[in-house]
This record gives C-alpha cells, structure tokens and sequence, in this order.
C-alpha cells in the first residue's frame, strides 16, 4: 500500500539572465531555499532527483543531481536525473514522490536549473544531419522555430472560434498583471492591449510580448512522508495527484519540432498534457470544477485560451469568453498562472514545473503576497515538454 506524500519545503532563485551564476550555483541556491523552508538540512536527505538539461552542467551526462551532491552533500543519498525537457520537472517530482509512496525514502528533493541559451531554442550542438531526425527536417524544410508552431494554433483558433488580436493581446495583458505582486518574476511591469500589439511581430499573428523568452532559473521542493512533514511544522501540503503521459496517436496538434502528422477524429490537442491532466484527476479523486488554481505551461498567449478548455474546464472556444470577462483573473472563478507564467518569467525548461509546484504550495499555504489567490485550497499543474511529454500535479490542503 502506498504512503501519502507531501510538500514540506519549496524555494527558488529569481528568473532572470544570471550570466555571472553558474547553473550549479542557481541549483544550490534553489535547494538551500527549499531545505530551510522544510526546517532540514542536507543529512537529512535520502535522495535527489534533478531535471536534466541539455545546456548547461551535469558534468556532460545529464548528471545535474550528481554533481549538485557531489558540490555540497556527498553522504550516500540516492541520486537520480530525469528527462522531459520542459516537463522534466514534473517527470522529477513524480519520480520522487515515487520513491516515497513506495517506502524507499522519507525525505526527497526534487529539482531543477537552468541557463539558457540567448534567443529561440536552436539544435543540440554538434546534432548530425539525419533525415530521420524531425528536429533536422524542421529546420531544413520550414526554418520554423517554437514560437512559429505555437502561431499556426494561434491562427487555427482565429479560424474556429473567431479568436481576435484583441484578445490574445489580452492574455499577456493578465499575465503581466499577474507578476507585477511577484518578486520572483523576470518581467513585472504591467503593460496593455496597445503596448502587446504594437510590440515586434514575431511569427503572425504572434507578437514579441505574447510569447515567452528563455530565461535562467531555479527551483526545488523537498517531498516527504506524513510524519517527517508533520515535524516540519508547516501547513500540510498533500501531493494528492501526480502524473508523468505522453501522446495519443491522431493528435491535431503541431507539435515540435514534427513537420507533418496522422489526424484522428475525437483525440485533444496537445494530448500528452491532456493525458496527464486527466490521470492526475482521476488519483486525487477531483475534477476541474475543484481546482482553486492552474499553474500551466503558457508559452504563448494561445495557450492560456485553449489548454483549459483542452483539460475540461470549460467548452471549446469559451477560454475568450473567461478571459474577457475576468474569469481568469486571480479573484476569478479559475485563476490562470497567478504567479505570472512562463509569460512573465521566460522559461528556464527543466526548471519551469518545479516553479509550478512551489508556486501551488505557496498559493495553498497563503504565502503568496502580492498575487495570492483567495481561499486556495486544491492547486493543478500542467505542463508540456518535447518529445510529446506531458506532466501535471495536484496539490491538496
């Protein structure tokens, strides 16, 4: 039978470009946070699990929690590193909530640094010139980089619903208000519908300030078993639905870096994040009218309008009518990224779910001054990575 788990630390290092920091600096600083917030130190750890990036650290291997262990706390603990690309934080904390349900450990970290690179995401270096690798054929048949697969569903759902500029622009509009309360957030100046339209065009009908940049950042939680997070002496956090999916065959949406795909009748867009959402629903015994809060993966202003109504929240089309309406907004009847999402942070990849779950904890425990949602109780996660993974928590208080 398997043990409850729950949240006993959350910490994180500010968004930002940080060029004077190492990643492994960003993860220390992250975890320290976490550890303090838990009450605990390093000898109390029995195992970490690190997100893995492809940019910066990890001695070359993917080895980000080795290294992290071997910088400040080399005492025997299990060291695991997790992939996912975007969702590799989620794919983390299910992992180590794995390691505790099951009896392994009783005190886990979870975590996630990054640096990033200037400007779009290209190719891995050294990446050979092979016609059966998508992320090759992306490149060399359409020259399309992220924001412009994420332009193409922009315009599907101009198309479809009658989505306008107007409202896109929106979407960003909330999301800057959003982090204006949040210290941790790289851009916190409001900004409005004008100043979104009027900013670079990007890949139509996509502006520069609808989509998300590249950041660099931390952010770790320690997980923990109900008796050591009964000593930690904070309010108690339930990790109450966790889930790690990939895709279903027939999915209509453009996902990277593909240039073609088989469509099927009835499957979600985006099916990947919608397979974990609905798994994470169906192990914490919720639905969508529960949830008090949704930290999702808003690369572009798309995504706040079509990923809720993609996981059930509301119907087809209706995500304009929520924004419009202020139904998103943080005192709303579903608040969307109340931290500011990757909008107003710039994603940090491996590290961006990891953010999305210490935001739940602190949104349920009241902690989160200047953008703290009402009365928060049950808090969901989404998140989506390359490779058609897809991830999403449940926090329960």
């Amino acid at each position: 039978m398997s043990r409850s788990v729950y949240v006993m630390g959350a910490g994180a290092h500010p968004w930002g470009k940080w060029p004077d920091k190492p990643q492994l600096q960003l993860a220390i600083e992250a975890t320290n946070a976490a550890l303090a917030d838990a009450a605990l130190s390093w000898s109390d750890v029995q195992g970490l699990v690190a997100a893995s990036s492809r940019f910066e650290g990890g001695m070359g291997w993917g080895l980000h929690a080795n290294e992290l262990a071997q910088a400040v706390a080399e005492q025997g603990m299990a060291c695991v590193n997790v992939g996912g690309a975007c969702a590799a934080g989620a794919i983390a904390i299910q992992t180590a909530y794995a390691m505790i349900a099951s009896g392994q450990c009783d005190v886990v970290c979870a975590m996630g640094a990054e640096r990033m690179p200037k400007g779009f995401i290209p190719r891995p270096p050294g990446s050979l010139d092979d016609v059966t690798d998508s992320d090759y054929l992306r490149w060399v048949t359409m020259g399309a980089t992220n924001p412009s697969y994420w332009a193409i569903e922009a315009n599907r759902r101009k198309h479809e619903v009658g989505t306008t500029d107007e409202t896109l622009a929106q979407a960003a509009v909330l999301m800057r208000s959003n982090a204006a309360g949040n210290q941790l957030a790289r851009f916190r100046k409001p900004t409005t519908v004008e100043e979104v339209l009027a900013s670079p065009m990007v890949t139509d009908p996509l502006h520069l300030l609808q989509i998300c940049p590249v950041s660099d950042g931390a952010a770790a939680v320690i997980l923990g078993s109900e008796a050591f997070a009964k000593r930690a002496g904070n309010a108690m956090v339930e990790v109450a639905g966790v889930s790690a999916a990939t895709g279903s065959f027939g999915d209509p949406g453009r996902r990277i870096p593909t240039v073609s795909s088989t469509v099927r009748a009835g499957v979600t867009n985006t099916s990947e994040v919608a397979n974990a959402v609905n798994r994470a629903f169906e192990m914490a015994g919720v639905g969508p009218r529960d949830i008090d809060l949704l930290e999702m993966a808003d690369n572009s202003a798309w995504h706040i309008l079509a990923w809720p109504e993609q996981f059930g929240f509301y119907e087809h089309g209706k995500g304009d009518w929520m924004l419009r309406n202020s139904h998103l907004a943080i005192d709303g009847q579903l608040p969307i990224n109340p931290s500011g999402g990757f909008l107003s942070f710039g994603e940090a990849t491996t590290a961006q779910a990891v953010l999305q779950v210490c935001e739940l904890t602190w949104q349920l425990r009241g902690q989160a001054a200047g953008h703290q949602v009402p009365d928060a109780r049950i808090g969901m996660s989404a998140v989506l990575g390359l490779g058609a993974n897809g991830g999403s928590v449940i926090l329960k208080r």
